[in-house]
């Protein structure tokens, strides 16, 4: 029982590592994907560092979490 519990908690960290670390460019195109499906057109995504976002949205966030990705309509 303690190794199985043990590879459950040793999944679910490698899990969210891998999960957190995708690449910048990769999120924002998936995000801008998800957007232009719903009929949007005339918007940018910006990648900034994590808190200076000023104007704009906040969408996702990308390489474990230091970097925002801001949607700006346009």
């Amino acid at each position: 029982m303690k190794k199985f519990l043990l590879a459950i908690g040793l999944l679910s960290l490698a899990g969210t590592a891998f999960a957190a670390g995708k690449p910048c460019e990769t999120v924002k195109s998936e995000i801008a994907a998800k957007i232009e499906a719903n009929g949007a057109r005339h918007y940018s995504l910006t990648v900034v560092d994590k808190g200076t976002a000023t104007d704009g949205k906040v969408v996702g966030s990308c390489e474990a979490g230091t970097k925002d990705i801001v949607y700006k309509r346009g």
